[in-house]
C-alpha cells in the first residue's frame, strides 16, 4: 500500500485545491498515469501517479484545499481493492437539480413580502444542518453555513453531482442579485425624521451590474475557472498600477521569410515542428534588450530593478479558456534553434498541464503572439511587475518601397507586420521605447539569418 501525497509544485507553493479526480476507488492505476488535477494560485496541473496498482482510498474530495505533503489517496495491490461502495467520489444527492444554478426559491406558506433572504435569516443555523451526512469540502460546507443556504436548491456540477465551491458561489451571487432593498417601515403612523434609516443604502444587485438587459430564462451563468479568475485579477491590477502607453512599428520580414521558405522542410524533419516567425522575433528582442536594459526590468516602489538575466515569458492561450505566460529562462546569447526548442517546450507543457508554478515565475519581459489570427495590432496588458510587453501581430504580403544600393526606388511585395509595445511610463519615456523597437526592427530586417539558423 502506497500513500500518494500532495506534491511540491513550486518553491513558493504551500497548498492547492483538488479540482478533479480522474480515477475512482477500485480503478487500476498505471505508473505516470494522470491521477488528479490540482489548482494553485498560479497554475492548474495534472498530477501523475508515482506508483502502479489499484486506487483503494481517496482522502481528499474535489474542492478540498490541501497542503503540500498531505496524503490524498492510497494505491495498493488488486487484492486491496474495496468491495463496498467507496466513500469518495460521492453519489448524486437525492434531490432534483435544475438545469442551471438558481437562486433559492420563495419559502412556502409565507406572506408575499417575505423574501428568500429573510427566510434564510429567520431559519438561522437550522438551515446548515441540511449538509450533515453529505460529502462536501470544508470550504463548501462553510460557505453554505455562513450564507444560510438550502442545499436542496443547489445544483452540484462536481463528480457524481457533488456540490462544488463554484456552485455555491453562483447561488450566493444569484441571491444577492434577486434580493430587493428592505422596505421602509409602515407600522409607525407618525413619520418622524428620526425614523429614517441611517444605515448605508442597499448595494447594487450583483447579477444586474454587468448586464445591459435583465437576465432571461435562456441566459447562462458561467462560473469563472481558476485561471480565468487569476487572469482577471492580474489584468485589473496591472491597469490600475501602470500608466500604459502603446508604441507600434511596422517591420519588413522579407529576409526572415526567405529563410523560412528555404529551410522549412528540413527544419520540420529535424525538429518535428514548424519554423514560425516567433523564434526570429524572440532572438531579436533578446539582443535588443541587452542594449536597452531598462525594458528588462521590474518596477519596485520608487525604484527600477534592472535584471541582469533575460527571462522571456511567452503568453500561451489555453483553448480560449485562459492565458498563461511560461518563462524561458536565461535566453540571452542563445541561438535561434535553441530558442525555438525551448519556446515550443513551454508551449506544449502549457497545453498538457505539465507546468509547475516555477515555470511561471521569474519573467523579466513578455511576448504575446496574436499574429497567428492575422491581427493588425493589439494593445496588450503589462505582465506585472514587468515594465513592458511586446505583441507580435500578423504578417501579410504587402507592396513596399525598396531602395537598391544605388539609391533607386521601386515597388516590391514583401512580408510585413506590426510589433506593438505596451510599456509603463513610470519606468522610461517614449523616446527610449521607440529606440528599442527601432533596434528590433533593424535586427529583423538586416541580420544574416542564414548563418543564425545553421
Amino acid at each position: 500500500m502506497a500513500d500518494v501525497a500532495m506534491p511540491q509544485l513550486g518553491e513558493t507553493v504551500t497548498e492547492g485545491t483538488i479540482t478533479q479526480w480522474f480515477k475512482n476507488v477500485g480503478d487500476a492505476v498505471a505508473m505516470d498515469e494522470i491521477l488528479f488535477e490540482v489548482s494553485t494560485d498560479k497554475v492548474d496541473s495534472e498530477v501523475p501517479s508515482p506508483v502502479a496498482g489499484v486506487l483503494t482510498e481517496i482522502l481528499a474530495a474535489e474542492g478540498d484545499v490541501v497542503e503540500v505533503g498531505q496524503v490524498l489517496c492510497r494505491v495498493g495491490d488488486a487484492g486491496d481493492a474495496p468491495t463496498a461502495t467507496p466513500v469518495a467520489p460521492a453519489e448524486p444527492e437525492p434531490f432534483e437539480a435544475p438545469a442551471l444554478v438558481a437562486a433559492a426559491p420563495a419559502p412556502q406558506a409565507a406572506p408575499p413580502e417575505r423574501t428568500p433572504a429573510s427566510s434564510a435569516r429567520e431559519s438561522g443555523p437550522a438551515m446548515a444542518t441540511n449538509t450533515e451526512g453529505m460529502i462536501l469540502s470544508p470550504v463548501v460546507r462553510r460557505l453554505i453555513t455562513d450564507n444560510n443556504l438550502d442545499v436542496s436548491q443547489i445544483a452540484g456540477t462536481g463528480l457524481g453531482g457533488r456540490i462544488a465551491r463554484a456552485d455555491v458561489e453562483a447561488v450566493i451571487q444569484a441571491n444577492a442579485g434577486s434580493r430587493p432593498a428592505a422596505p421602509a417601515p409602515v407600522s409607525e403612523p407618525t413619520p418622524q425624521p428620526t425614523t429614517v434609516p441611517t444605515a448605508a443604502p442597499a448595494p447594487t444587485p450583483v447579477a444586474a451590474t454587468p448586464h445591459a438587459a435583465p437576465l432571461s430564462a435562456r441566459d447562462e451563468l458561467v462560473p469563472l475557472n481558476n485561471i480565468r479568475k487569476r487572469t482577471a485579477e492580474h489584468m485589473v491590477m496591472s491597469k490600475a498600477t501602470s500608466p500604459h502607453v502603446l508604441t507600434a512599428m511596422e517591420v519588413d520580414y522579407e529576409r526572415v521569410e526567405q529563410i523560412r521558405k528555404k529551410h522549412k522542410a528540413a527544419w520540420k524533419a529535424d525538429e518535428g515542428f514548424s519554423l514560425t516567425y516567433l523564434p526570429f522575433i524572440t532572438r531579436a528582442v533578446a539582443d535588443a534588450l541587452r542594449e536597452f536594459p531598462h525594458l528588462n526590468a521590474s518596477f519596485g516602489g520608487d525604484h527600477l530593478v534592472v535584471h541582469d538575466t533575460i527571462n522571456m515569458a511567452i503568453a500561451v492561450d489555453i483553448g480560449f479558456e485562459g492565458l498563461l505566460a511560461p518563462v524561458v529562462k536565461g535566453i540571452e546569447g542563445k541561438r535561434l534553434r535553441q530558442i525555438a526548442r525551448e519556446v515550443k517546450d513551454v508551449a506544449d507543457r502549457t497545453h498538457t498541464k505539465q507546468l509547475t508554478p516555477d515555470d511561471l515565475s521569474g519573467g523579466t519581459f513578455t511576448l504575446t503572439n496574436a499574429g497567428q489570427y492575422g491581427t493588425m495590432m493589439q494593445f496588450p496588458v503589462i505582465n506585472q511587475p514587468q515594465v513592458a510587453i511586446l505583441s507580435t501581430d500578423g504578417v501579410k504580403r504587402k507592396p513596399v518601397v525598396v531602395t537598391d544600393e544605388f539609391g533607386n526606388e521601386s515597388i516590391a511585395i514583401h512580408s510585413v507586420g506590426v510589433l506593438a509595445l505596451a510599456w509603463d511610463h513610470r519606468a522610461f519615456d517614449g523616446a527610449y521605447a521607440a529606440a528599442f523597437l527601432n533596434r528590433i526592427q533593424q535586427i529583423i530586417e538586416n541580420r544574416d539569418w542564414e548563418a543564425e539558423i545553421n
